[in-house]
């Protein structure tokens, strides 16, 4: 048993005073290592001024300190991540990514779930608040909370990196989203092009207007893309439909749509996979799967196997490699929180996944 005698309080409190430096080069005021220590003014003062004079501390200004001990384990950082709907492929593999870089780094996460609910959002960045975690990973597709979310970081001086939705005043990471498009409606125009003569009756957009404009981008740089390969697309018909972003209501909206329309030949520019392979489904249950070429976007895992099928209408998904954000996202949070310089955006790369290139891309794993 210890023995308590024994113990020198004032090295400890003047350890406490050194672990309070998160990072190597922070600059910490006496009243944040008061806050981080629960000392007093006056016990930090005296603590510090003894640590500066051996050696352990430089003072970089008035009553501010540099710590010139490199910290023990990780960063020291906590960083909030506030994920979206777990019965999401993409975004269980952006969590999964995550959590695997922050245990790499050593960096505590507190996670909150989203649940692809604005309401629950507001929830979780108060809670967030309440934990003054350093930084919050966000990741919420409602563009209309945004801004809300946004102004109560802001106002507890907690930076943000917004993925994939931009949030006012964050950082964002993410999609290229005009590019991605572009990708997919070029690779599509091909396709058209080479199975069709370049002959399309109808241009059908399954869309997610809920997220704002930014993913809206992925149906213009498709668009566009055709627009490259078939000039001539102008003359076919062109419908919209609303698929929330997810399978069921895909199916649903599309199969609605294909009982009071005539058969036609028409490709099929999604917002995502889920969406894409909605609209399929309903194609095939229809009857019309051959008259029907679709593009998506993401190539999360039901899109892969969809492409290995034979015969697949799925033409193409473009790739976003939501199993890899958490490698670029850590570095980006830690960055930002050790004052280095930092881009306001960070795009990923896409590459465009299809029947003859998926193995390549995304062998199949076996055991």
């Amino acid at each position: 048993m210890e023995n308590k005698s024994s113990v020198a309080e004032a090295v400890v409190r003047a350890c406490a005073l050194l672990k309070a430096f998160r990072h190597e080069g922070e600059l910490l005021a006496l009243r944040d290592l008061v806050g981080r220590t629960g000392l007093s003014k006056t016990t930090a003062h005296r603590l510090a001024q003894s640590l500066v004079r051996g050696g352990l501390l430089e003072r970089a200004g008035k009553n501010e300190y540099r710590s010139l001990v490199k910290p023990l384990g990780g960063p020291g950082f906590r960083l909030g991540f506030a994920a979206q709907a777990t019965d999401s492929e993409f975004s269980r593999a952006v969590s999964a990514s995550v959590q695997r870089a922050a245990d790499r780094e050593q960096i505590p996460l507190v996670t909150v779930d989203n649940r692809y609910s604005p309401t629950r959002a507001l929830r979780n960045a108060d809670l967030l608040v309440r934990e003054r975690v350093d930084l919050v990973l966000e990741f919420q597709a409602f563009e209309q909370v945004a801004p809300i979310i946004s102004s109560k970081f802001i106002e507890a001086d907690i930076p943000v990196i917004a993925i994939d939705i931009p949030h006012p005043g964050a950082t964002y990471f993410g999609a290229n989203n005009y590019q991605a498009g572009l990708i997919g409606g070029r690779a599509l125009g091909r396709w058209a092009k080479a199975n069709w003569g370049g002959q399309v009756e109808e241009v059908l957009q399954v869309e997610l207007p809920l997220a704002g404009p930014l993913p809206q981008l992925r149906i213009t740089g498709m668009l566009a893309g055709l627009g490259e390969v078939l000039p001539a697309l102008k003359q076919a018909q062109a419908a919209r439909l609303d698929g929330k972003g997810i399978f069921d209501k895909s199916l649903e909206v599309a199969r609605r749509y294909l009982r009071r329309t005539r058969p036609k030949r028409t490709l099929v520019l999604a917002v995502n996979d889920p969406s894409a392979l909605g609209v399929l489904r309903a194609f095939e249950e229809a009857g019309r799967g051959q008259l029907c070429a679709v593009m998506g976007q993401n190539a999360v895992r039901s899109a892969l196997e969809e492409l290995r099928r034979p015969g697949t209408r799925l033409v193409g998904s473009v790739a976003y490699f939501p199993e890899r954000y958490g490698d670029e996202l850590i570095p980006l949070a830690l960055a930002i929180l050790q004052k280095k310089q930092a881009p306001s955006a960070v795009f990923v790369e896409h590459q465009l996944v299809t029947p003859k290139n998926v193995g390549l891309i995304y062998p199949v794993e076996t055991n």
